[in-house]
């Protein structure tokens, strides 16, 4: 899957964070403790992106308020503001693992937003981060120049330079992108909206864009259209916490709930030195599980037995080595439907079942594993069926995660 530009776009994470932690204070009600003038004043330079002038504020504020998880949460950003207009590159990874230990810190005092874990994961422990935007020189020259200005709070100098190098290497992902947040952070959301859809269109498949052009939509309250960007943020990079971070900052705000549906895979997978399958199941199933079906999940372990030995080098030749795959966790799937629907002495399935037949009636079943089962082995097949399947993708989000798992 695509991977997140650490140390380069996480600056600019900040402005959709702060815009829609913003807007969920303002409908939840104000925060209920004391703020410093300090305090206020740090603020205030963080909505303003003046993260390099917040910066020794923020330090001083930690020290007298060590368990204060929001301020570390800033510095963090802080820190990786001044780390993009430093020169000298170990100053650079001793910023950013200063930035690293700040966000662990907040987590720690109890932040459990899905963006601290996502900062975590994204900021190497030892700060190295590939800094280049682009291959031509003047771009990148542009793209550092500008990160620089964003950091300071330089708003129209920072879009002067994103913007030039957008004109040298007119394929530059984060030159549009960034030009977008520089206009959504002066409010200026029709131009903030043109600068995104050319980033939408540099690269369809990169889940930033589709989230970052959904800030506006929530600063304006149109929560409906800002599902749908984080709709296509999610269905294009689900295993990106950045995604998951934004889908979930609207559901915060909505009062929405987050699920995949509600189905127990009463199954214990080990392979032996032969490459059979080991399947362990319940009493209830294989006892009492004759009315409702669950005895069929005996099906689930041949299937894969099959295709450990055999089936997986035929489906994926040019791979050398046994993986578990999204076919081979589909065919196991309906092997367990199909000997479950064809016994007569099935009443009715059971409810986990049932579920599962109805994923599999609608076309959906690929998608439920992706999204809701996969592991290391299935992920790997994620972005070849994305590129042909994006409607079911985004109908099973539609219908069933945002919707608490479905009816």
């Amino acid at each position: 899957m695509h991977q997140t530009h650490s140390g380069s776009i996480t600056i600019h994470l900040v402005l959709s964070l702060i815009v829609v932690s913003a807007l969920f204070t303002s409908i939840q009600g104000q925060v209920n403790w004391p703020l410093s003038e300090m305090k206020q004043k740090a603020e205030g330079l963080v909505e303003q992106t003046k993260y390099t002038e917040a910066l020794p504020l923020l330090a001083k504020i930690v020290v007298a308020e060590p368990e204060n998880a929001r301020m570390h949460f800033y510095l963090g950003f802080a820190l990786i503001a001044r780390a993009a207009g430093t020169t000298d590159e170990q100053a650079q990874k001793a910023l950013r693992v200063r930035a690293r230990e700040a966000f662990i810190k907040s987590r720690s005092l109890g932040n459990t937003e899905p963006l601290v874990a996502a900062m975590i994961e994204n900021l190497p422990p030892d700060g190295t981060i590939n800094s280049t935007f682009s291959p031509n020189i003047q771009a990148n020259r542009s793209m550092i120049e500008a990160e620089a200005f964003f950091g300071q709070g330089k708003l129209d100098d920072a879009l002067s330079s994103y913007q030039a190098a957008f004109k040298l290497d007119p394929n530059l992902y984060y030159a549009a992108l960034f030009s977008g947040d520089v206009y959504m952070q002066k409010e200026d959301f029709k131009n903030a909206e043109i600068w995104y859809q050319k980033a939408i269109a540099i690269d369809p498949y990169k889940e930033t864009a589709y989230r970052y052009s959904a800030t506006p939509l929530m600063k304006q309250r149109r929560y409906d259209e800002a599902r749908d960007r984080y709709i296509e943020a999610y269905i294009c990079e689900p295993y990106n916490r950045f995604a998951v971070s934004g889908i979930s900052q609207w559901a915060k705000i909505t009062n929405a709930t987050l699920a995949h549906p509600n189905i127990e895979i009463p199954t214990d997978v080990t392979f032996d030195e032969k490459g059979n399958a080991r399947i362990n199941l319940g009493v209830n199933e294989l006892v009492g599980g004759k009315d409702d079906g669950s005895f069929a999940w005996l099906a689930y372990g041949t299937t894969r037995t099959l295709w450990h030995k055999e089936k997986f080098a035929k489906a994926f030749p040019n791979e050398a080595t046994y993986r578990h795959s999204l076919p081979e966790e589909a065919e196991a799937l309906r092997a367990v439907l199909d000997l479950a629907t064809s016994d007569k002495k099935v009443k009715t399935l059971n409810p986990s079942l049932e579920r599962l037949k109805r994923l599999n009636d609608e076309g959906l079943l690929e998608v439920y594993i992706l999204l809701a089962r996969r592991d290391a082995g299935i992920a790997r097949d994620y972005l070849p069926y994305l590129k042909t399947n994006r409607e079911k993708l985004r109908r099973y989000v539609v219908d069933y995660v945002v919707t608490g798992g479905g009816k």
